[in-house]
């Protein structure tokens, strides 16, 4: 177990109903991240396909060989804004040379990550305090829910938007009557469905379930009146498995990239904690955050090696794989192997998934991962704590994630000291 931690899940898997809904939960993640790969890719500078190669080898190996029950691996919002950052200005986007700095990079933060976890310095995280992840996941909801504004308007708002500049411009939009009213109305009907189908999530889960109904609900509506309702869908995707590929080990592609690997590792190892933090604390799991740095490390290695740029925990993602009745890591790597089938036999009905359907979805899981009970406790246990949960969480919404979660951790010690010596 200590080589493949996966396996001390094993015995669960004995229990009624476990694989089914692993491997019900691993589909349903497998059909949120087909639109979500070609946006974060785009985001990251590289091929649109590409984000869909990063969500499949990572996402099966950070399951093996990971600490977290429920957290999916793969392209996520910063990582990918961040790798834009980072690599753009050594090279022009989506150009052969852009792509073999970015899956470099790749290699070079999972060889950091793997000595950071045999080194032991994963123990650090283990000492997060529950307030400072509670703010983190509450502000990670709003940013879901604020990068979905546009999609649920139906009106194209500009990605990396703050929160203030969004309500501005969804605002300016709809007083302008520029809002699409059958796309609300699709992310109501589906939203609905999840709702009226949450009695029987045992048995399939109601997220797959309002995929289907919200992708014919979107046909028929567009039946109905042809030519005035119009939904923005998934675009074709190639069915083609991921290349193999090999990083750039020159003298001169190292310099380059040594600061931007310094940046890439904080911030994955940053998020990916703090998402299998939250995780388990929801399930009220043990946490080895050593063997989820080796695990990070190892699917960011083996991911340079079949055309995957760096890859983390996915808030969106996991938060979907929890909502589905995900019970073991099972589920987040049959997601991989799921995306692979429907990548080489499937891939044409994807053209029939709205992202308005999309956009339900995680809303879903962006009010999930709102957990009012741990909020209100750590706001009833004093400014101690509530302080840090209140820094994190607007820090999460006003400036990176990283510096947010240590923003959130400054504030520990001092709130501490300070309340301390005033009782």
């Amino acid at each position: 177990m200590r080589w493949f931690p996966v396996l001390r899940w094993l015995p669960e898997w004995r229990a009624p109903g476990a694989l089914r809904a692993d491997l019900l939960a691993g589909l349903t993640g497998a059909i949120v991240v087909l639109p979500q790969g070609f946006a974060f890719a785009t985001l990251a500078g590289m091929p649109p396909h590409y984000g869909l190669y990063s969500a499949i080898v990572p996402c099966i190996v950070a399951a093996v060989f990971g600490s977290s029950r429920l957290m999916v691996t793969g392209p996520a919002n910063a990582i990918s804004l961040t790798t834009m950052a980072l690599i753009a200005p050594l090279a022009i986007t989506e150009s052969v040379d852009y792509v073999a700095l970015v899956l470099t990079l790749s290699f070079l933060v999972g060889l950091m990550q793997i000595a950071l976890g045999l080194g032991g310095l994963g123990k650090w995280v283990e000492r997060v305090p529950h307030s400072v992840v509670i703010g983190f996941t509450v502000g990670a909801a709003v940013l879901i829910i604020n990068s979905q504004i546009g999609t649920l308007l139906g009106h194209p708002l500009e990605r990396g938007l703050s929160v203030p500049e969004t309500l501005r411009q969804a605002g300016a939009a709809i007083g302008a009557g520029q809002v699409q009213w059958w796309s609300p109305v699709l992310v109501l009907l589906t939203l609905i469905t999840m709702r009226i189908w949450r009695p029987l999530n045992r048995w399939v889960p109601s997220m797959l379930i309002a995929v289907i109904v919200g992708s014919l609900m979107a046909i028929l509506m567009e039946s109905w009146l042809p030519g005035e309702v119009v939904f923005r869908k998934v675009a074709a995707i190639p069915g083609v498995l991921p290349p193999l590929s090999a990083p750039d080990l020159r003298w001169q592609t190292l310099q380059q990239l040594i600061a931007p690997l310094l940046v890439m590792t904080l911030l994955a190892s940053t998020e990916a904690m703090a998402i299998a933090k939250a995780m388990a604390l929801k399930r009220n799991d043990a946490f080895n955050a050593n063997q989820e740095f080796v695990g990070q490390g190892l699917a960011n290695l083996a991911g340079s090696f079949f055309s995957a740029y760096p890859s983390s925990g996915s808030f969106n993602r996991s938060g979907v794989n929890a909502a589905s009745g995900a019970r073991t890591p099972l589920s987040a790597a049959s997601a991989g192997i799921f995306l692979l089938v429907l990548l080489l036999f499937v891939s044409p009905l994807a053209v029939y998934l709205p992202y308005a359907v999309i956009a339900a979805l995680l809303l879903a899981v962006a009010w999930g991962l709102i957990d009012h009970r741990q909020i209100l406790h750590e706001w009833r246990a004093g400014p101690r704590e509530s302080i840090p949960m209140m820094v994190t969480c607007i820090g999460t919404l006003l400036i990176s994630l990283e510096w947010a979660i240590l923003l959130g951790l400054a504030c520990v010690p001092m709130c501490g000291r300070l309340f301390r010596a005033r009782i």
